[in-house]
């Protein structure tokens, strides 16, 4: 790989070549993201996570760029086109665009324009007009020479057009000027949508994008992402729209170089190039560009808001009772003991009238005695508030908290195959109340089980790159799993898949020896497992936990390559290893200076002692109880004022949706989430978070509800209802007149975001 590219990545990531190059070494070793960024601190610089995977994904790209490139440079050389100057074009290009301009005039062709010009000779006559600008010559003589009924040239005019031809694809061809619009393109132009004609009543949802424009550069992700969905769909048409004169001008200032008969050969010559070849082919390279980003833009606020749920606060390993609620089949209702295993399930029918209701009491009560349940977990789908004013009402004992739990993706594990294996012999509805109460316990174990695309934190997710979200979301569930530590003696395969160095086939092995043998008491152990080698070994072993392990440090995130240090330390002060983790007075005593030497830094050493301290820890924050206002349980009870306490369901680019406890989350908009300007709500809410919001506005009738966070909100909820917001939409109002529509979930838990619409002009939206 072209040693330039170390430099590069490293002025990026705002790092030295050193620690890309350090990076670059382990990941060829096969060495994962998270251990590198836990355990190579000394290597690395101290790179964390986010910069060790963009110089994965740099390295990746510049690979893709030296192919292209070896594969242009053959293709050249097979051809006898590849000189000097030409290699070095090629060595020099950047970037997977500039590469291809520099290749385009040497690239096999279809039969064009000017190659049916030069066929006909006229290639010496366009030489002539673009090199000859400078002097005065008649061109009209000069291209009667080229007249010819064996090659079907008629006059002078034909000669002259066919050499315009040729002289128009020497223009398309050129690198220089190519970028130049590519450039103009991206940064001083507009995108603008148009209903087809015929589509406004089967298109209305799109009816705020049926004549609107707006800055390329300045439109969010969500509203490049939604155009392009309607123009998919047949509603719209979409556009990348420059000033023609000003791009043409860009053209003219590359090739006419004289007012003279050759000049304005070549002039008509460049304006043909632009509006036949060049104005078609930017376009085209701008939307490339412009979905690019807003699928970057798209997959890092799924990212984010998936790594907030995964990293939600466990209730931890209690006996709890789950629910999944419904009116005419009853709730499925399930125990599950603190390890998350099945021990009973029955249906209830707590809304079907009173006896009933007696019968449902009786069954609730002597399930939480019985099996000292610590929480009853409730689904937050439909009869989710009835079902819950229901438990709470039965007089379960004051420290068995009853919780709403997000159901997000439960249906999709109930009918996977992960959930048939575990419950071969269970309907779905159990397998879903199983999913609700696991997802309460360690809402990180359970989720893994389930594609991250189904948990419902997406933003237009199916329309972006597959490819690039389904690594995205791969490296989100991985650093979160390893960050967190598992269990080795009850994680499940799915759990243990995400662990570095393991992979599915490894996790079924390490599973299948836990059942054989028994619980694993050490680390070392997991090297009997079949296929499991010492590389294997080295990535997994400080990323898995052995809870009363008979070696202290098993059960923390010490690294089984430190044992020896820990030891020394210990023995250095005449304690045992169990002395260093239980008395805070022995740790201090231990200068860590002493224990630096060329493999260990005081990165490591501190990580060390941090582990000692609290060995095995949950990074995760302390669960808390949510509960929703009393009294609210359905839209119909909402009323405009009204302060109530939610939950961050989903975070978008436009604004935050929450939970208030009626089965439709509301949208706290961009410019009701704080008294101040907000560029972006990730700054502001993170999914799971509680938050106290005042309603702004209920429509019953499109079943839609607006919320704020502000201390004095306003009932219009549009970004021009924020003075700094307002000043920029009016700097633009005039040019533009057109109000631009965002986007948002049709329902509760929806991962596929619809349009607004008229459902939230009230809102202001």
């Amino acid at each position: 790989m072209n040693s330039s590219y170390f430099s590069k990545i490293a002025t990026e990531i705002s790092t030295n070549e050193r620690n890309v190059l350090a990076v670059t070494k382990l990941l060829e070793e096969g060495a994962t993201v998270p251990f590198i960024a836990r355990y190579r601190k000394e290597a690395t610089g101290g790179l964390d996570e986010v910069q060790i995977t963009s110089i994965r994904d740099r390295l990746e790209q510049m690979k893709a760029l030296d192919d292209r490139r070896s594969a242009i440079l053959k293709s050249l050389e097979e051809r006898k086109l590849l000189t000097d100057e030409l290699r070095k074009l090629v060595d020099d290009a950047e970037n997977m665009a500039r590469l291809e301009d520099v290749y385009l005039p040497y690239k096999p062709k279809r039969r064009t324009k000017a190659t049916i010009a030069r066929e006909k000779g006229l290639e010496p006559l366009a030489e002539k007009i673009l090199q000859g600008q400078e002097e005065e010559w008649n061109v009209f003589e000069e291209a009667e020479k080229y007249v010819s009924d064996e090659k079907e040239v008629g006059n002078a005019e034909e000669a002259l057009a066919g050499a315009r031809d040729i002289v128009a694809e020497w223009v398309n061809d050129h690198a220089d000027l190519r970028s130049d619009l590519r450039k103009l393109y991206l940064e001083d132009s507009h995108l603008a949508s148009r209903v087809i004609k015929g589509k406004e009543e089967e298109g209305k949802k799109y009816r705020d994008y049926f004549d609107a424009s707006e800055p390329s550069s300045k439109a969010p992700s969500h509203r490049v992402l939604a155009i392009r969905r309607g123009e998919s769909e047949g509603i719209l048409t979409m556009g990348i729209e420059v000033d023609p004169d000003k791009a043409v001008s860009i053209v003219k200032r590359h090739f006419v170089r004289a007012s003279t008969s050759a000049g304005d050969q070549v002039r008509q010559a460049c304006e043909d190039a632009y509006k036949r070849l060049l104005s078609i082919s930017m376009e085209t390279s701008a939307r490339v560009e412009m979905k690019k980003a807003a699928d970057e833009e798209a997959t890092r606020v799924f990212s984010e808001n998936l790594k907030e749920l995964l990293l939600a606060p466990a209730l931890g390993e209690k006996p709890v009772i789950a629910i999944d609620p419904g009116f005419r089949t009853g709730c499925k209702l399930v125990t599950l003991d603190a390890q998350g295993k099945l021990l009973f399930d029955t249906v209830i029918y707590p809304t079907m009238g009173e006896g009933q209701q007696e019968e449902a009491t009786k069954i609730v009560k002597a399930l939480v005695e019985r099996f000292k349940a610590s929480a009853v977990a409730i689904g937050n789908g439909t009869a989710s508030r009835e079902t819950e004013k229901f438990i709470k009402s039965i007089g379960l004992p004051k420290d068995v908290f009853v919780i709403m739990v997000n159901e997000s993706g439960a249906s999709i594990y109930s009918a996977s195959e992960v959930a048939r294996e575990e419950f071969p012999d269970k309907d779905l509805t159990v397998r879903g109340a199983v999913s609700i109460g696991r997802r309460l316990m360690d809402p990180l174990a359970e989720l893994v089980k389930i594609d991250p695309k189904s948990i419902g934190v997406g933003q237009y997710q199916h329309d972006v790159d597959q490819k690039n979200l389904k690594t995205s979301l791969e490296d989100i569930v991985l650093s979160c799993v390893n960050s967190v530590g598992v269990e080795i003696n009850t994680a499940s395969k799915q759990l243990l898949s995400y662990v570095s160095g393991l992979n599915s086939r490894l996790a079924g092995e390490i599973v299948k020896y836990r059942e054989k043998v028994g619980p694993f008491r050490s680390r070392k152990e997991l090297l009997r497992v079949p296929g499991l080698g010492p590389k294997a070994y080295e990535q997994a072993a400080g990323f898995l936990r052995i809870r009363g392990a008979d070696y202290p440090l098993d059960g923390s995130a010490v690294h089984p390559e430190r044992y020896s240090l820990v030891e020394k330390m210990a023995s250095d002060h005449g304690v045992s290893i169990t002395d260093l983790i239980q008395n805070e007075t022995e740790r201090k005593k231990v200068s860590i200076e002493k224990y630096v030497d060329d493999s260990v830094g005081l990165p490591t050493l501190k990580d060390i002692m941090d582990e000692l301290a609290k060995p095995g820890r949950d990074p995760r924050e302390k669960f808390e109880v949510v509960r929703f206002k009393d009294g609210v349980h359905t839209i119909q009870d909402l009323k405009e004022g009204q302060k109530m306490p939610g939950v961050v369901t989903n975070v978008t680019a436009f604004g935050a949706f929450v939970d208030v406890g009626v089965h439709q989350d509301g949208l706290v908009h961009i410019s009701q989430l704080a008294d101040q300007f907000v560029s972006n709500p990730a700054d502001i809410v993170k999914v799971g978070q509680k938050i106290q919001v005042t309603v702004t506005e209920v429509d019953i009738a499109r079943n839609r509800i607006g919320l704020s966070m502000r201390s004095q909100p306003s009932k219009s909820g549009g970004a021009a209802s924020h003075p700094k917001n307002k000043q920029s939409r009016q700097a633009k109002g005039k040019k533009q007149g057109q109000r631009i529509q965002r986007n948002a979930p049709s329902g509760r838990g929806s991962s596929d975001f619809g349009d607004l619409g008229a459902a939230l002009e009230k809102l202001g939206l």
